[in-house]
């Protein structure tokens, strides 16, 4: 294929995911940036129809021809039943979303799926491209293993993929930096990304990402359980194939052979009857809780709240802040604006923006950040670091420290939690508002803001008429808010089937204590109990331990955490480093092993033989006694046990996992998850 057709293949790509983001945004008459031809979950996909002549065991299945060959990274057994075909790029945050999914599939169907990857940088991501041709260098220098750990580098750091970020990258990986200098100069390996996006366009997968499981295509970041209904029946297929005499090794190709080379045409769709997509609860009450000093303009005794969730970066954003200015203007006594702070990952210059603005308000409060606001939104092309600081210093905030913010990411804690917050209620776009507790989305014109205060406004002055005190008003609205996203039927849908009263409890699982197990919180008698089952090479393990630090801040005694192995079976070196962790505890008890613990996770990416030894060394256990339980293995069934008891109790679970009381919570969830948990069980 000629680079002139792949270029024109690829701009074909983004003027069809473009149509769809405008179409998504402008649906309700209102923006909202949630990345154009990124799918996210349950995105746009096109309709799939059947293919003629199917070959054995394809049933009337749809299926898509999609090759693979060693061109292309993998991860499981190449005679898998089953075959993951993803179209993927490093910039975009729905792919990386739906990587603990993936985690989780390996790990349940150990041996029966492999994960194949096939580039699509999406070309609004200015750094994808260039992502994707170290990780494809990374694959020609070191083959899977290599590629995986770059591909991993790169989705932890999504926000820093500039030139010298992934020279770092490929440093830590241990590439030929002369060679990966090279490919990144000469744009090696764009032939193969531009095939794969070639490839990717002809089978009408625009979005990232993409998955086609045996030929059949899901996508978007999908949750586990539509990847799971595929996997399943493809699998029931497969073995069928396998007992009529396929070799495994061969499954593959037979399901595929006669797959679709391009879209299923809509005539060719089964005749089914249209639902209605569910929508979101216009009239839904959110518990949006504001803790802590936040930027506000209006007085606090407002009887209307607007919570605007907002990133300096997004166009919709800075044309909704006149609709802003012109509340506040005809409601001065009633209306007050408080913001949250939600960079998209996919604006480059929109964290430190965001880093700086905090800092604002926290060397100057309110006057100081709502300056900085109007300049920033003034600006938004140009948010430099030069020009962040060069409006610091007009503005009179202190440099020293200004500086210090933007090179530590001093508060990246702060609006992680506000992004954590709102992502809960199911407000991931901006600019989103909640105008109390009720979520708007969207640059939605004035006329919808207004209707929404007015209505607001006559509820909040009943309220006060009947006894409850201004400042109060906000409190009480939220009081018994949701804190998950809530959903009515669209018009026409067909009406639900009966359902209980109440919905059944959750399933609790039980699994036993061990006697004798690394701990933190309450030594004994602790009302709840919290097994962590984790895997010291898993990323997502490791993001989640400043959130199991809040926890035991807040709830001290009343919880205990508890520690349980879970090496995933892909991770090389995680089993190993689970036993070596058991021999820091055997030696030293729990102060040994919570700091062997933290020095696993901050070194992830040197877990071989020689990196444990030297971190026992660090922490002062006894090298004879340590290299010799790792020699025997000494350890090594009671980490085998951990994932034993998991599966007696049968549950079926990725890493991080968490049972809480016997409650399962999986996955690095925010605070606000664990405490909705930790609350239920504290009330029981």
């Amino acid at each position: 294929m000629s680079r002139g057709s792949a270029i024109i293949a690829i701009m074909i790509a983004f003027v069809g995911g473009f149509a769809i983001g405008q179409i998504t945004g402008s649906k309700d008459g209102g923006g909202e940036e949630v990345a154009a031809v990124e799918l996210g979950r349950g995105g746009p996909a096109p309709s799939a129809a059947g293919a003629a002549a199917p070959a054995e065991g394809a049933g009337d299945v749809v299926r898509y021809r999609v090759p693979i060959t060693a061109d292309q990274p993998s991860k499981g057994p190449a005679d898998a039943l089953v075959s993951i075909v993803v179209w993927s790029e490093f910039q975009c945050p729905f792919c990386a979303r739906v990587l603990p999914t993936l985690s989780r599939i390996q790990n349940e169907y150990r041996g029966q799926v492999r994960v194949v990857w096939r580039n699509n940088p999406l070309p609004f991501h200015q750094e994808a491209t260039p992502a994707a041709i170290l990780a494809m260098e990374a694959f020609e220098q070191g083959g899977a293993d290599k590629f995986w750990q770059v591909h991993d580098l790169l989705f932890e750091n999504q926000r820093a993929l500039g030139r010298e970020d992934l020279e770092r990258y490929a440093q830590q990986a241990g590439l030929n930096m002369q060679q990966v200098r090279a490919a990144l100069d000469n744009q090696e390996h764009k032939d193969k990304i531009d095939a794969d996006q070639a490839l990717a366009n002809s089978l009408g997968a625009r979005g990232t990402p993409a998955f086609f499981i045996n030929g059949v295509q899901l996508m978007g970041a999908q949750p586990f359980e539509a990847f799971k209904e595929v996997i399943d029946r493809e699998l029931a297929t497969a073995r069928a194939m396998v007992q009529r005499g396929t070799p495994a090794a061969q499954v593959y190709a037979n399901l595929i052979r006669d797959g679709r080379t391009s879209p299923a045409p809509a005539a060719d769709a089964p005749e089914r009857p249209q639902q209605p997509q569910r929508q979101p609860d216009p009239n839904a009450v959110y518990k949006v809780e504001l803790s802590g000093p936040l930027p506000q303009r209006g007085p606090n005794d407002a009887l209307v709240t607007i919570v605007e969730v907002s990133d300096f970066e997004c166009p919709f954003c800075s044309r909704v802040e006149p609709t802003i200015d012109r509340l506040l203007e005809e409601y001065p006594r009633d209306v007050r604006v408080v913001w949250l702070n939600n960079p998209l990952p996919f604006h480059r210059n929109a964290g430190p923006a965001h880093q700086l603005a905090v800092e604002a308000f926290e060397q100057g409060g309110n006057e100081k950040f709502w300056r900085l606001h109007k300049i920033l939104f003034e600006n938004q092309r140009e948010l430099t670091r030069e020009n962040l600081e060069r409006w610091a210093q007009e503005i009179g905030l202190n440099m020293a420290r200004v500086r210090s913010v933007l090179d530590n990411n001093t508060h990246a804690r702060v609006i992680e939690q506000q992004q954590e917050l709102v992502r809960g209620f199911g407000a991931t776009g901006t600019p989103s508002f909640f105008i109390n507790g009720r979520n708007l989305r969207g640059a939605q014109p004035y006329e919808r803001f207004k209707a929404m205060v007015d209505e607001e406004l006559a509820k909040a002055r009943a309220l006060v008429e009947r006894g409850t005190p201004r400042n109060r008003v906000y409190a009480t609205i939220i009081a018994s808010g949701a804190t998950e996203p809530q959903f009515i039927d669209a018009p026409g849908a067909a009406a639900p089937a009966a359902q209980p009263s109440a919905p059944p409890a959750p399933e609790r699982y039980e699994i036993p204590v061990p006697r004798n197990a690394p701990t933190k919180g309450a030594a004994r008698g602790a009302r709840v109990v919290i097994q962590e089952f984790s895997d010291f090479e898993c990323p997502f393990c490791g993001r989640v331990n400043p959130t199991l630090r809040q926890i035991l801040d807040e709830y001290g005694n009343r919880v205990q955490i508890i520690w349980r192995n879970y090496p995933l079976p892909f991770h090389q070196n995680a089993h190993l480093a689970s036993q070596a962790a058991m021999e820091a505890f055997r030696q030293g008890g729990n102060d040994k092993f919570w700091a062997y613990h933290d020095l696993l996770f901050e070194n992830q990416r040197a877990m071989a033989r020689a990196d444990l030894e030297r971190y026992a060394e660090q922490i002062g256990l006894n090298m004879a006694q340590f290299r010799a339980a790792l020699d025997s293995e000494r350890h090594k069934a009671a980490v085998d046990e951990d994932m034993a008891a998991v599966e007696r109790a049968g549950a079926r679970i990725g890493t991080p996992s968490f049972f809480i009381n016997g409650r399962l919570l999986q996955g690095a969830q925010p605070f606000e998850a664990f405490k909705r948990e930790i609350d239920a069980a504290l009330a029981e």
